[in-house]
């Protein structure tokens, strides 16, 4: 790994003199922002804190990504979302369960919050080979702009914003209608060729005086995506994909009733649907009970059919001109969400014997994880003058109860004899892994903005307490399969400070920075881990000692906001204590059974440094008017402090340069990925991810008032190539199914939008 000046240095290389105008790839922001001669700076952000603030005045990094730009690179999924982001990485597992968790700067999974319109989405939940309950819930073509703040942010978002906040905002009526247009009709459908998958969807809005409305839906559907992999047999040398159908839809529907031009009462109605059938025939063959033991059985068939969904209803008001003492502004909302992961396993195998195949059995299983959500915040504002010195103070609360249920479920059927077992070990089904569990959870916040000198400088310090209450139920089904394990409740309450600043020291430049703290309540499954299996052996209890993750951060960074360029570089060090480690294995019982529990056992920190930036040729050279550059770089390094080892969730260092022309009906950008080789790894011999360089060409068109066509040619060297999100942890360099986590090659991408 080079050094951090190096890095840095060229990082400042890449990002200081270039970058796309406008919104890197927003062909309609590009125009209005150029015209007005002003800088992506000026952007408008909410979620880094809570307020409507120009991206100059947030002490934070933000990644700010809208409808326009999304339409442009093609984004279908969190990964395409994402693609041109250093610094954050959508996991992937190759065989079957697809796309995985959000890490920004090295932490995902339920470390960041992911939210929707303030709402957040369900955790994740994994155990087994059979059962993988992902945050992937999200339509983004419901979507008009997604706001991420990297680093933690507890102050403002409490537990679960450790690592950072993705936050998804949706389409409003307000989006599509103006002055004098009171409707809205869209449609666009297009066809992405890494997984031969087809899009479709349509927006209506209308709008009268007072009353106002939205509808949304779009549908998709698709087969497995392509890798290098050249393997296609069935069984665990296989290196190519899994065949699969994919099916999806969403819903997104909005009613605003605005009784006056300063409030607006919002209903909401949202949902999405994904099913996946997954012919996984990379687990045919023979299978052994112990590594080095002779196999003991052979799998002929197995499929997979997972389906998720997520329903939610809100009802918001917004009043944006009260005349109160405390609060010049408001706005609350009450809300249900439901989220549902159901996936279901059937395998044909044989026992062997002597060389003989015997038993044909049918297995079945069926893993389902439920989350239901009631929440209600609220959020007010309040701007003081006080002589040279003004305040603007945001305050909330928030309150939310969630139920989670968990269970597996299976029979096993012998097609010789027609006999039928719940037991298949070391399972004696229905088994859930933890019990039925309501968490309560409730916070107050307070933030100050300080603006002095005129709003060259701005101080903001904020404060957040948060009660966290854990209820777990006894069930008959855990009851059962943890004999004599009493589940325990928990109660935590914690206080998250931050202190951010921005100093606008000069004509077009200023300084950012700060503190935030961040924790992590000890979460529901670790708390009551429960599995008792008497035959192999083992046994978990539960840890009512458990205590939330903590994290300490500092950040400091520049920017500059000229009218021909803009830059950022920050650099940044977190210091997590306390991290959670499930299933430790904690000693022997009196019956000498192995006894697991989760403890807090790691501590780690993370540095790294970001840069990002643009340049509008044109401004500088009028013989390049139309011609704009954009770049981003982001370099970490992870380390366990207990144990010096690396951390193997950092990326390497990666990049991104883009070249592009634009004029008033058309335009097409050179982009290029790139990433360092992966050499510092938690131990030896692992494989070390190579470095690459990948160019991806787009383009876009208005052929006519409303109509566009946007496209793109991904990897346009056709590549081989591995992406740091898509390996898993520990993977040997002598693997001989190396070539399953590749990428795709040279694919295309088309879509075509009709709007009046």
């Amino acid at each position: 790994m080079p050094p951090v000046p190096t890095v840095l240095a060229v990082a400042l290389a890449l990002a200081l003199p270039v970058a796309a105008v406008a919104d890197e790839g927003d062909a309609s922001a590009a125009s209005t922002v150029a015209a007005a001669g002003v800088s992506e700076f000026d952007r408008i952000v909410v979620t880094a804190t809570r307020t409507e603030r120009a991206l100059a005045d947030v002490p934070a990094v933000v990644t700010a990504i809208d409808r326009a730009r999304m339409d442009r690179e093609l984004a279908q999924d969190l990964r395409q979302l994402f693609r041109y982001e250093p610094g954050i990485t959508v996991t992937s597992g190759v065989g079957r369960f697809g796309l995985g968790d959000i890490r920004i700067r090295g932490l995902g999974g339920n470390r960041v919050r992911i939210e929707t319109d303030g709402i957040a989405v369900s955790d994740a939940f994994a155990i087994g080979s059979f059962s993988n309950a992902n945050r992937n819930f999200v339509d983004l073509d419901t979507l008009k702009a997604v706001e991420v703040v990297r680093g933690p942010s507890s102050a403002l978002y409490g537990s679960d914003a450790l690592g950072g906040v993705v936050a998804f905002v949706t389409k409003d009526p307000s989006d599509y209608l103006a002055p004098g247009k009171d409707a809205h009709f869209g449609l666009k459908a297009g066809y992405l060729g890494e997984n031969d998958g087809l899009f479709a969807g349509a927006t209506a809005a209308f709008g009268g005086e007072r009353w106002s409305g939205l509808v949304a839906v779009s549908h998709r559907q698709g087969r497995e995506r392509e890798n290098r992999g050249g393997n296609r047999s069935a069984g665990a040398a296989r290196t190519a994909p899994n065949p699969q159908e994919s099916d999806g839809r969403g819903l997104l529907g909005k009613l605003v009733f605005a009784p006056d031009a300063d409030q607006r009462f919002k209903l909401t109605v949202e949902g999405t649907e994904d099913s996946v059938d997954t012919d996984v025939l990379s687990a045919l063959g023979d299978v052994s009970m112990a590594a080095g033991a002779p196999p003991s059985a052979r799998v002929l068939a197995q499929t997979g059919d997972d389906h998720q969904t997520r329903a939610r209803v809100a009802f918001a008001h917004e009043l944006d001109a009260l005349d109160a003492a405390l609060a010049g502004a408001l706005r609350w909302q009450v809300y249900r969400q439901d989220s549902e992961t159901t996936q279901r396993t059937r395998e044909r195998r044989v026992t062997l014997a002597g060389g003989r195949e015997l038993n044909p059995t049918l297995r079945e299983r069926e893993f389902n994880f439920d989350q239901r959500l009631y929440g209600l915040e609220a959020v007010a504002h309040k701007t003081l003058q006080a002589s040279a010195v003004e305040h603007a103070f945001t305050y909330g609360l928030e309150l939310t109860r969630t139920e989670t249920r968990q269970k597996r479920d299976g029979r096993a059927v012998n097609l010789a004899t027609g006999a039928v077992s719940s037991t298949i070990l070391p399972d004696t089904f229905p088994v859930r892994d933890f019990p039925v569990s309501e968490t309560t959870q409730a916070a107050l916040y307070l933030q100050d903005e300080i603006a002095f000198a005129g709003g060259a400088f701005r101080l903001v310090p904020g404060l957040r307490v948060d009660r966290y209450e854990l209820e777990p139920e006894l069930d008959p089904v855990f009851a059962t399969d943890n004999p004599g394990v009493a589940v325990t409740p928990l109660r935590e309450t914690r206080v998250s400070p931050k202190l951010g600043a921005v100093w606008h020291f000069a004509p077009d430049w200023s300084l950012f920075g700060g503190y935030q703290r961040g924790f992590r309540a000890p979460p529901y499954n670790d708390v009551n881990l429960g599995f008792t299996n008497l035959q192999f052996g083992y046994t978990a209890i539960p840890n009512p000692d458990l205590k939330p993750e903590t994290s300490d951060g500092v950040e400091l960074g520049v920017r500059f906001a000229g009218d021909a360029a803009h830059a950022e570089a920050s650099a940044y060090y977190n210091r997590y204590d306390d991290f959670i480690e499930s299933q430790r294995l904690v000693g022997v019982d009196q019956r000498g059974l192995m006894v697991f529990q989760s403890q807090n056992v790691q501590n780690a920190e993370i540095h790294g440094v970001e840069a990002r930036g643009g340049v509008e040729l044109g401004r500088l050279a009028p013989a390049l008017d139309g011609w704009s550059l954009r770049a981003a770089a982001a370099w970490s390094k992870g380390e366990n402090r207990d144990t010096g080892a690396p951390l193997a969730s950092i990326d390497p260092l990666r990049a991104t340069l883009g070249l592009a022309y634009d004029r008033d009906a058309w335009g097409v950008e050179l982009v290029g990925r790139f990433a360092a080789r992966q050499d510092e790894l938690p131990a030896s011999g692992q494989f070390e991810i190579p470095g690459y360089g990948v160019l991806d060409l787009l383009a876009h068109w208005n052929f006519a008032p409303g109509a566009t066509v946007d496209a793109g040619v991904f990897n346009l060297g056709d590549r081989k190539y591995w992406d740091a999100g898509d390996v898993p942890s520990g993977v040997p360099a002598t693997s001989a199914v190396l070539d399953r986590y590749t990428s795709p090659g040279r694919t295309f991408g088309v879509s075509v939008a009709l709007n009046w």
